[in-house]
């Protein structure tokens, strides 16, 4: 995929690729109800958008699946020339679960989950720091996660779709914790067979794992309601024209961390927020359609909150992981980025 495929997306393709988001695995024809175009031109259409990797479809298991696990935000800077490189190298790391290459005082942020207890933070972390071009790192402890969505195309529902149906307007909750003893070896199976593809058929996954259908069927469906996995639908934001993705990290008075955490959720905008260890924070990632109204937040709505104290931003260049996938198409755009100029030179939404 390149910038060019982008630019050809019409307010069709758009209407798709927005019904995806809402929830990656409908079917044609409820996608084709949803955006009010015939059932052969939206599955030829929406097929066409995953091949050419503007969409991806993948099934995760909750971070919980695995067993314990701590979570810590790392924020690298690289020798010049070479964070491409360190992100390529950092996001085939199965323990990263995002990786963006980003503007400001740091040239990569990722998170990195961390499996095991305490015990095992220090090989972990080493791993990050050991790899060729990374020149100076921070990792900081993710206390607390008040809100991930992976469906901020939900901001654009009302636009491209119309109105939504009753309950689908409700917002992101809280992450559900699930344990190992929620899966057994069967449902492992179905979720690895959807990772690569979160469309693939539960006919063609019952017969290669030797199920019928139906159990096939009922154990994604009991995973899913029991939030104990994720379904991705990932999406370039220039394909909905959003060109301004910033992560924040907000300071915030000790006694206020709660209410600003539970206010700023409530804003569709807001696709992930947590709280950090370090210097009373909540990291804040945002997407909107334009710097201005990015820009519109912070001094109409984020400076205004009780207890806010500053913040310092990064806007992200390219993500190339997110929820343990990578995305189909940071490999074709990263050359464009390898050949500009120092990320710290760029743009800044430092404050």
């Amino acid at each position: 995929m390149n910038l060019a495929t982008l630019e050809d997306l019409d307010d069709l393709d758009k209407r798709i690729v927005v019904a995806l988001q809402h929830d990656g695995r409908a079917s044609w024809r409820a996608v084709a109800e949803a955006v009010d175009a015939s059932v052969t031109t939206v599955s030829r259409r929406g097929q066409q958008l995953i091949a050419d990797g503007v969409v991806r479809v993948a099934a995760v298991p909750a971070l919980g699946a695995d067993g314990p696990f701590d979570s810590f935000w790392v924020r690298i800077n690289c020798a010049t020339g070479t964070q491409v490189q360190v992100a390529a190298a950092l996001a085939a790391n199965p323990d990263v679960r995002f990786c963006t290459i980003v503007t400001g005082g740091y040239d990569v942020i990722l998170e990195l989950v961390v499996r095991g207890g305490a015990a095992h933070h220090a090989r972990v972390l080493q791993e990050v720091q050991s790899v060729p071009g990374v020149e100076r790192w921070r990792s900081d402890l993710i206390l607390h996660v008040y809100k991930v969505s992976f469906d901020w195309g939900r901001q654009l529902y009302r636009e491209l779709l119309g109105p939504p149906a009753e309950g689908d307007e409700a917002e992101a909750a809280e992450p559900v914790i699930c344990v190992p003893e929620h899966f057994d070896d069967a449902d492992r199976q179905i979720v690895a067979a959807l990772r690569d593809d979160g469309r693939r058929t539960f006919q063609s996954i019952a017969d290669e794992i030797g199920m019928n259908e139906s159990s096939v069927r009922r154990r994604f469906e009991r995973l899913r309601a029991s939030q104990c996995i994720s379904l991705l639908t990932l999406v370039p934001s220039a394909a909905l024209g959003m060109s301004s993705e910033a992560l924040m990290t907000v300071k915030v008075a000790p006694s206020r961390i709660d209410a600003v955490a539970h206010e700023l959720a409530r804003y569709p905008f807001v696709r992930y927020l947590a709280a950090l260890l370090d210097e009373n924070s909540l990291l804040c990632e945002i997407i909107t359609p334009t710097v201005e109204e990015l820009y519109a937040f912070i001094t109409g709505s984020l400076a205004r909150l009780d207890g806010v104290e500053g913040w310092n931003a990064s806007l992200e260049v390219l993500y190339l992981k997110r929820g343990f996938v990578e995305t189909p198409w940071w490999r074709a755009q990263a050359s464009e980025i390898a050949a500009g100029v120092d990320t710290r030179t760029g743009p800044s939404a430092d404050t």
